[in-house]
């Protein structure tokens, strides 16, 4: 049985264990606040320039683009997005275990496909599976801008232009909730189904439907991308936020039932020594 110091001792240590929980949750929730936040501001623009290409594609018969081109699929590129750290609960296992699902449901051979990642976490798992990483951004900033993830979203758009590859599939954690986060797919390349949001409506192009596109559809597909890293920040932040949580309630019931530990050992222990002493005054009798 544990002396009343071990108790002690591991009483106080989870203590201060639970402050470090509780402080790093208020810090997640206040981080969550702002991230949610840039994610909403961004759904209008992400809408509106997707109303756009779809008006253009729709209104003009002669409009095409290789972009909007399927071609038989050689090889196939998956951009993931996961954490830098740890501490976020299933965030980023959700993440990695889905892909992994569809990269041995889809292909037999490593060849068949190159990994885009974006987030330690993502890079270092799949460099232990001995899977080819093409390119990786890594230590993004809690609130990211374009011009951190700029790099490897101009490398993953223009790789595909080039025939580096033939689609493009990205994953993240959608948010839903505080408390809920979802993996998502999302087909970035080639954009065979772009669909409006609302009503579309009729342009005049100058100068041609084509160049226009041309410049446009890189900026979509670059969005697409940007779009989701702050989606799954909102999510990192909001994971980061349960995790600690239950975190600080599990140190608080070890803490109750430590105390609880405590108690009836240091009442054993004075019942013992009341009984000594009522023994040693019986013998002197």
């Amino acid at each position: 049985m544990a002396s009343l110091r071990d108790i002690k001792n591991r009483i106080t240590s989870t203590k201060k264990t639970s402050q470090i929980t509780r402080a790093m949750q208020m810090v997640s929730a206040s981080k969550l606040n702002r991230a949610e936040m840039n994610a909403k501001a961004f759904v209008p623009y992400m809408a509106k320039i997707q109303d756009v290409v779809a008006s253009i594609a729709a209104g003009s018969n002669d409009a095409s683009h290789p972009m909007m081109t399927s071609r038989p699929v050689k090889k196939t590129a998956y951009l993931v997005i996961t954490s830098d750290r740890g501490l976020v609960g299933g965030y980023n296992s959700n993440i990695l275990r889905t892909v992994s699902n569809k990269i041995r449901e889809r292909h037999t051979s490593n060849d068949e496909f190159v990994i885009l990642s974006i987030g330690r976490k993502g890079r270092d798992f799949f460099a232990k599976q001995g899977m080819t990483i093409l390119e990786s951004a890594i230590a993004l900033p809690d609130h990211p801008s374009f011009a951190d993830i700029k790099e490897i979203t101009r490398k993953a758009v223009g790789m595909f232009s080039e025939g580096a590859y033939d689609e493009v599939y990205m994953y993240y954690n959608h948010f839903v909730s505080a408390i809920q986060q979802e993996v998502t797919e999302t087909k970035v390349l080639p954009l065979t189904d772009i669909k409006p949001t609302g009503a579309t409506s009729s342009y005049e192009f100058d100068p041609s439907a084509e160049a226009i596109l041309e410049v446009l559809l890189p900026q979509y597909a670059e969005s697409l991308i940007f779009g989701a890293v702050l989606d799954g920040k909102a999510s990192e932040h909001a994971a980061s936020m349960t995790a600690m949580k239950s975190a600080t309630d599990n140190a608080s019931e070890l803490i109750d039932g430590l105390t609880l530990s405590y108690n009836r050992a240091r009442q054993a222990a004075i019942t013992q020594e009341i009984t000594e002493i009522v023994g040693g005054a019986a013998a002197l009798e």
